[in-house]
């Protein structure tokens, strides 16, 4: 067999040794809305930040995984994007075997609608045996800082890279390699097969996201997954996501192989539940601009970064009702992990004094359809909300005063 790294670590006096956390508390909400892991970390080494932006992608390869070998099919995704007023696209794996067209043509045609492109790599690597290309381009420093430089000059803003499928001491020390050089070119990170979250987004804040979960793509290829992943998605905010964010690829209405029972508004909800420094939005292109206006403007004005996040109510396993906000607008998310109705309060006790709107959407008569409301609402009030089995809801408060 060949030599894939040593398993032991080794190193040199000073030793420094990562941090191991345990975060603990009285109330779930300290768990929820820890900042620990990222505070542990080493400060960022990036200087200026200007070029770093979280945002939305469309991505083509959950609903068609042949997607990105065809020009002409990753098109109407560049388009959606601009439709949506999202920021990015996701060119997924073996786009080098790309027909009608080439990654640097398509580059051109997102660049010149404001799509920045995201395009993925196989970590490559004799560890590696994932035959899915691009490989080979980025576990060596010379020829990743090739890559790297191409992409640039290309207008690429950021790579996700996949299959390191190894916690190895080498591999470990593959991620910051990666994150140095993506530094130097100002390409944004994404790592998937990959290891947890450690902190490195405050030291490489252009890492956005990372997968460590069991995320949508288990759709297509795991029987087991649409059953479990109702409860599934009401553990993860207390889990996987409080350590960094997390690229599960939210908010998928349609079917793939095996048909999801959560209801479309819980995929919905995921968009504010779960936190991801890029939302990878899964589905095709019609089901979202076939989904009722209401919805097409919720997920166009959605923010991929919060500047506060608060746990309102849920237990892991049963339901979750998160709040976050970005410029001043809060977003309420709520999901029920259960097959029966969960009543919820909604108590944010946070709000500034004052007026607000609130809009709210929630599941309609049937588990594929939305109810929409408008309302005023007032710091202190507290409406009582219904989550159907397997549902979600959203609501958006902006102030009126």
């Amino acid at each position: 067999a060949m030599d894939t790294g040593p398993a032991e670590p080794t190193g040199s006096f000073p030793w420094v040794m990562p941090w191991r956390v345990i975060i603990t508390g009285q109330k779930l909400s300290t768990i929820v809305e820890s900042n620990l892991v990222t505070h542990l970390a080493e400060p960022s080494e990036v200087e200026d930040i200007s070029w770093i932006k979280p945002g939305r992608a469309s991505w083509s390869w959950w609903s068609d995984h042949d997607s990105p070998q065809d020009y002409n099919e990753l098109i109407p995704f560049i388009d959606l994007a601009v439709e949506m007023g999202w920021e990015y696209s996701l060119v997924d794996a073996n786009w080098n075997m790309m027909k009608n067209g080439d990654l640097e043509k398509l580059v051109e045609y997102a660049n010149g609608k404001g799509i920045g492109l995201l395009v993925w790599y196989n970590s490559g690597g004799p560890h590696n045996i994932v035959t899915e290309q691009l490989r080979n381009a980025m576990h060596q420093k010379e020829r990743r800082r090739e890559e790297f430089e191409k992409l640039k000059s290309w207008g690429v803003k950021g790579v996700k890279i996949d299959f390191f499928q190894s916690d190895k001491p080498h591999i470990i020390s593959l991620y910051h390699e990666i994150l140095k050089d993506a530094k130097d070119y100002r390409i944004l990170c994404n790592f998937h097969g990959c290891t947890i979250p450690r902190g490195w987004q405050r030291t490489y804040p252009h890492l956005v996201s990372m997968e460590a979960v069991r995320g949508a793509e288990c759709y297509s290829f795991d029987p087991q997954y649409p059953d479990a992943a109702p409860w599934h998605n009401t553990i993860l905010p207390f889990t996987r996501n409080v350590i960094g964010s997390m690229d599960y690829t939210p908010v998928a209405f349609s079917d793939q192989t095996y048909p999801h029972i959560t209801t479309n508004a819980h995929e919905l909800a995921l968009s504010v539940v779960f936190e991801s420094g890029i939302i990878h939005f899964a589905d095709k292109v019609d089901a979202y601009l076939q989904s009722p206006e209401f919805v097409r403007s919720f997920l166009s004005h959605v923010p991929a970064a919060w500047e506060q996040t608060r746990f309102i109510d849920g237990y892991p396993g049963k339901y979750c009702v998160l709040a976050r906000e970005n410029n001043l607008t809060w977003y309420v998310g709520g999901i029920n992990g259960q097959d029966v109705e969960q009543q919820v309060i909604l108590d944010l006790p946070f709000l500034l004094d004052g007026k607000y709107m609130m809009e709210i959407i929630n599941d309609g008569d049937s588990e594929k359809t939305f109810r929409y409301a408008k309302k005023p609402f007032k710091s202190g009030d507290r409406p009582e909300i219904s989550i159907r089995p397997r549902g979600g809801f959203v609501a958006v408060l902006k102030s009126i005063d």
